[in-house]
């Protein structure tokens, strides 16, 4: 009796020929949707390792997830969800158990400050009466500041299991959180402020458009940017002067909080170049604590008067003996310089005096005229209104404001006349050379140098730096 031969055993076990089937398909699934070129980047690979029968069922969920694995640093576990959501070709895959955030404790509540929202429809929203309100800010004479609400600031409450109010927490700004505790009494009112580090910022910047754009762009912050045309407006007419090209750096004092600049302090040292001339300025304290700002070499950035008592503005009309008058057509002396501003822009006293008059004058509306001692005198006409405290016969200071941009008296449109007096002659403010203030005393004057010439080092070097990484 013959017998049939045996067939022989395959050479795997079905369920491993099954598996790699199944992985090749995910492999060719896988070159579908990432391209070659980025799988050659991402350097993608697949560890097969078919040991038994027995473990194959968990090797194939293990192979399939695999397929999506890289080399790359691990990321958000979130970020191959996030992938497959935005690519139209992905696949459908497994999602992984999501990530639940744990609760927060049911007695703390947080709201947010919306438009039109008071303590006590915040009150409302947290189950707390309205009326309580009156009884909160009443425990604490400074408990009323939680009334100052500003729209998207946090407030978050803490209840007891009764629904009372055992605390109430808000930051009102990067350095300045308030609370209210409970107590025996009612509420305890408490203020805790940050104490900054204070560190040294560098910037750079080159004028392409106007100052403001150009500092803003460089990230340097308006104030900052006014502060640096005061600090060189004894020198610069930054109505007139600013050319494409100008160009400064600055050293200033930044304020950090956990990493995060949270304000600024004054410049420490600036250089400005207007027309291919170049200006320093170092800010120094003396021994007896006054402040000031000076060249690098130690002579005084202030002078009896600054060059003009508008920032940014226009020149509208220049200094003229001959100029036809716009609005009396008629040829007239132009004793002075207009200034073309916004109505409402800030104008300054150019120079500390007394003032003479802040009234009205004939053709030029609202004017103040400043007497600087006994050689110098200003005039500025058709102002809209007079800042508060300036009055006739009182004193100001230079740089203070005095009075605001306005079109009265004979005036076409918003603008200052402006007019300067040497000795009860008209001169051109443009031209006019100004006096010096004092440099450095003597006795000052190597302690101002050893903070001096590290600024300005600092700044050259931070300026190379700079420039070179932009060339990479």
């Amino acid at each position: 009796m013959t017998t049939k031969p045996s067939k022989a055993p395959p050479l795997y076990p079905k369920t491993h020929l099954l598996a790699a089937s199944g992985i090749a398909a995910l492999l060719s699934l896988a070159l579908l949707v990432f391209p070659s070129s980025d799988v050659e980047a991402k350097k993608t690979t697949l560890s097969l390792e078919l040991e038994s029968p027995a473990e194959q069922l968990t090797q194939d969920q293990d192979a399939a997830e695999a397929v999506q694995a890289t080399n790359e640093p691990e990321a958000s576990p979130f970020a191959q969800i996030e992938e497959s959501a935005e690519d139209p070709t992905a696949t459908a895959q497994a999602a992984p158990a999501p990530v639940v955030e744990p609760p927060k404790a049911p007695n703390h509540k947080e709201v947010i400050v919306g438009k039109g929202d008071t303590l006590s429809t915040l009150f409302e929203k947290v189950g707390l009466p309205a009326a309580f309100v009156h009884e909160v800010l009443a425990s604490d004479k400074q408990a009323k500041q939680f009334s100052q609400l500003k729209r998207g600031q946090k407030l978050e409450f803490e209840l007891s299991p009764e629904g009372q109010l055992t605390s109430l927490h808000s930051k009102v700004s990067d350095l300045e959180t308030i609370t209210l505790s409970k107590n025996d009494k009612g509420y305890a009112f408490n203020r805790i402020t940050a104490k900054p580090t204070v560190r040294s910022a560098y910037v750079h910047g080159v004028i392409n458009s106007s100052l403001s754009q150009s500092a803003a762009r460089a990230g340097l912050s308006h104030s900052l940017t006014m502060d640096m045309a005061s600090v060189f407006g004894y020198d610069v007419d930054f109505a007139q002067d600013i050319r494409q090209g100008d160009e400064f750096d600055v050293i200033y004092e930044q304020k950090v909080v956990n990493g995060k600049a949270v304000g600024n302090g004054p410049i420490l040292s600036a250089r400005f170049t207007n027309r291919g001339k170049t200006y320093t300025a170092v800010r120094y304290t003396n021994k007896q604590g006054n402040s000031a700002y000076y060249t690098a070499d130690g002579n005084s950035m202030r002078k009896a008067f600054i060059r003009t008592p508008v920032d940014f503005a226009r020149i509208s009309s220049k200094f003229s003996m001959g100029r036809k008058h716009p609005i009396l057509n008629k040829i007239r002396a132009h004793k002075g310089v207009d200034y073309a501003a916004p109505r409402g822009t800030p104008i300054k006293a150019t120079g500390d005096g007394k003032v003479l008059l802040a009234g009205r004058r004939g053709g030029y509306g609202n004017t103040i005229i400043i007497q600087h001692g006994n050689t110098y005198r200003t005039l500025y006409g058709h102002m809209q209104g007079f800042a508060k405290n300036v009055k006739t016969g009182g004193s100001v200071k230079q740089g203070q404001v005095i009075g605001y941009i306005g079109t009265t008296g004979l005036s076409t449109g918003p603008h200052l006349h402006y007019e300067f007096q040497v000795n009860g002659v008209h001169v051109d403010p443009l031209g006019q050379k100004l006096p010096m203030a004092d440099p450095i005393a003597k006795g000052e004057r190597s302690r101002f140098l050893a903070q001096s010439q590290p600024l300005m080092a600092r700044m050259d070097q931070e300026k190379a730096t700079m420039l070179a990484s932009s060339k990479r």
